[in-house]
């Protein structure tokens, strides 16, 4: 994670704020959640947003022995733009319901930064920190300074909820002001940790090893692959299933800012294999992840068995934007994250080791079938969801049959305000070179230069089908096409509510048939709020959660 160049202005105005004050944190609660409101027209009811205030990379991302999921994340809890970084926290059981926790790692002096990073379960107590318990966390993190950027660890006894800084920080050290956002896993055949890290402006990520999560040793570097933009950020190692081979794969993920096709930040990933201490990509092609314009910095959760899919979430905006939307001034929070994603890899285009991502089980969400139509053939399908609280759809359309020459016809949908007109669409083309488009051009409530309002992409047909998927939640749609062939995020930022959908065919080749259907989501916030609206979160913590940000910016003693 780095604050864009792009958008210092904001990140300045807060240094000049923070040189003013006497306390860089005042205010800040210890111990106990920044308390949210979650009612506002434009808070996603579905995908993760912070309680207040501004929050970008995930971080620390791991799944504990008892299926708790814990997502940590880049976060000012001071102001609507970033800086002044620390690590929120939030707990889930399903992915979509999650529980603020208190901010779970704090700068320990003004100038410092907590930057992206990751987390581990020191099951086998590699490091020393636990030795009477097998569920230790470390957290492994880049310190921000105007002097330098280097790695340091946290650990945590309880679990996860808090942490004490390792006396002998940092743990890796190069004189350098662009080093960071490291991910750790464990890598068994050699029984070490691995680490990779990006030498940002070296567009070089880093492979390290070491035995115990203190002591490392650079093993290898991939390098210069790829886009390249103006620096390499937040990589990840994970490995991941190949459908339909038993063959040992992996994917290394890096993120890129500024420098993406439609400008700003975007992730693209290399599938390969891994010795313990070299990652070989299988061709040096640039695969990217998402072909929309607000999926960056995503992270693989630790603690998913090597063999299973992958579960990813991604932070949802580009930093060409995310500084100034709408929704700072207006409700007070800014930005959300992805949905979480499950990951595998299949080779299905020409190039082949194709990222396939689709949505994590939305059944915690569905709430009522809105509408259905198993056989539409060229027609419409409408659906007012103005009563509809959370604001949020499930979609899909369905095309079997197609031909494979000679075809023609569209599919469509539209999102519409009955109050404003603001409309978001999209839609396919079964002909031609078969392009799918997405278009938040005619949303008005936020006008922007670099807010991309077109993006498309292709979706050859195979075996006669074509599927879509999508899920809207108040200003943030994504997309799935044909089981998640290929992706998109995209925010917005309307006048007033969306609150109409159109799904349409027209002009279909003979015997084309068309499926569609539309679910209503509940909101995964409701439920924690009080009469106020207003989410507390997790104010029952461990005993020791009580330590003041003076102790948590200490060392510990380990």
């Amino acid at each position: 994670m780095k604050l864009s160049s792009s958008i210092t202005l904001g990140a300045a105005l807060v240094a000049c704020t923070s040189a003013q004050s006497q306390d860089f944190d005042a205010g800040v609660p210890t111990g106990v959640p920044v308390e949210g409101n979650y009612t506002g027209s434009l808070r996603p009811q579905i995908h993760f947003s912070p309680p207040q205030y501004f929050m970008n990379d995930p971080n620390g991302m791991f799944r504990a022995a008892d299926g708790t999921y814990h997502l940590y994340y880049q976060y000012n809890p001071t102001d609507i733009v970033a800086g002044n970084q620390h690590w929120g926290h939030a707990t889930s059981a399903d992915l979509y319901h999650w529980t603020n926790q208190p901010i779970a790692i704090f700068p320990g002096a003004e100038g410092e930064g907590i930057f992206s990073g990751s987390a581990v379960i020191d099951v086998n107590n590699t490091s020393g920190f636990f030795p009477n318990q097998t569920n230790g966390v470390v957290a492994i993190y880049t310190l921000n300074t105007a002097l330098e950027e280097s790695q340091q660890i946290a650990y945590s006894f309880d679990g996860g909820y808090t942490f004490t800084k390792y006396a002998d920080n940092p743990i890796i050290s190069i004189n350098s002001t662009q080093f960071r956002d490291p991910k750790v896993i464990w890598y068994a055949p050699t029984q070490s940790w691995v680490m990779v890290i990006a030498y940002a402006q070296e567009f070089t990520i880093g492979i390290y090893t070491s035995p115990n999560l203190k002591n490392w040793t650079h093993a290898s570097n991939f390098s210069h692959e790829g886009l390249l933009g103006l620096q390499y950020e937040c990589p990840n190692l994970v490995p991941i299933p190949m459908n339909g081979s038993t063959e040992p794969m992996y994917i290394l993920q890096i993120s890129i800012n500024p420098g993406a096709p439609l400008g700003g930040s975007i992730a693209q990933y290399f599938p390969g294999t891994f010795n313990g201490t070299v990652f070989t990509a299988v061709d040096g092609a640039a695969r990217i992840a998402d072909f929309g314009k607000d999926n960056y910095a995503g992270q693989f959760f630790y603690g998913i068995p090597d063999n299973e899919p992958q579960i990813s979430i991604a932070w949802a905006s580009n930093w060409q934007y995310s500084q100034v939307v709408p929704t700072g001034p207006l409700e007070g929070w800014r930005s959300a994250m992805s949905l979480p994603r499950v990951n595998t890899l299949a080779n299905i285009s020409r190039i082949g080791y194709d990222l396939i991502s689709v949505p994590y089980d939305l059944t915690p969400l569905y709430d009522s079938v809105l509408a259905q139509n198993k056989s539409l053939g060229n027609g419409t399908v409408l659906v007012d969801y103005s009563t509809l609280d959370s604001g949020a759809l499930y979609f899909e359309a369905n095309i079997s049959n197609i031909p494979t020459a000679n075809v023609t016809g569209t599919l469509n949908f539209t999102f519409t305000s009955s109050v404003t007109g603001e409309s978001l669409r999209g839609g396919f083309f079964l002909g031609g070179d078969v392009p799918f488009f997405l278009n938040r051009g005619y949303i008005r409530g936020f006008d922007n230069p670099f807010f991309t309002d077109k993006f498309s992409t292709n979706s050859p047909i195979s075996n006669g089908q074509f599927c879509l998927q999508g899920v809207i939640d108040r200003s943030i749609l994504e997309v799935f096409l044909d089981g998640g062939e290929r992706s998109a995020t995209t925010t917005f930022f309307p006048e007033d509510d969306l609150d109409q959908l159109s799904i349409s065919t027209a002009e279909l080749t003979t015997n084309i048939t068309v499926s569609v259907a539309v679910w209503g989501l509940k909101s995964a916030w409701a439920s924690e709020e009080n009469v106020n609206g207003t989410v507390i979160g997790n104010n029952t913590m461990p005993s020791n959660s009580t330590m003041r940000r003076s102790r948590i910016g200490m060392y510990g003693m380990a």
